[in-house]
């Protein structure tokens, strides 16, 4: 019930796109799609093209439900090194600098809620269906005598 989607090579530091990474993570797809939109970080862009293209995939695995009726969240979101371009910058007398031009690499997975991602009202509406579903089980083993 989950889609991925990765994205290589992106010429950004890790460290400026987990930034942007933190602000989605646990998120409700929609509530993600309108923090990225609005950010001001270089890297929300290709993290929201990223997360339209994780809904594209979801959407491809199941072909006959709705986006919109699916309830997902951003399960999980990594953010990796990738690799380094490693250049020389002119420094004075005659030396030069080294400067290390990072890469990242990014997972996204979207997918239905985990429990600890849902909030107090949410986990407590699943709690009780879920012993709805188990008390007719529970009422049938209460009638046979405990001695038998």
């Amino acid at each position: 019930m989950e889609a991925t989607a990765k994205l290589r090579n992106v010429p950004t530091s890790p460290r400026k796109m987990r930034l942007v990474a933190n602000l989605v993570r646990g998120k409700r797809v929609t509530q993600a799609l309108g923090l990225l939109r609005f950010e001001a970080n270089s890297g929300a862009e290709r993290i929201e093209k990223l997360l339209l293209s994780a809904l594209a995939n979801w959407q491809a695995k199941h072909e006959d439900a709705r986006i919109e009726d699916a309830d997902l969240y951003v399960t999980e979101i990594m953010v990796d090194e990738g690799r380094q371009l490693k250049r020389l910058r002119p420094a004075p007398q005659g030396r030069g600098h080294r400067i290390r031009k990072r890469s990242n690499h990014v997972t996204l997975v979207v997918g239905p809620p985990l429990a600890s991602q849902l909030t107090k009202k949410e986990r407590n509406a699943a709690n009780r269906a879920a012993m709805n579903a188990a008390a007719p089980v529970a009422a049938t083993t209460s009638e046979t005598p405990a001695n038998a």
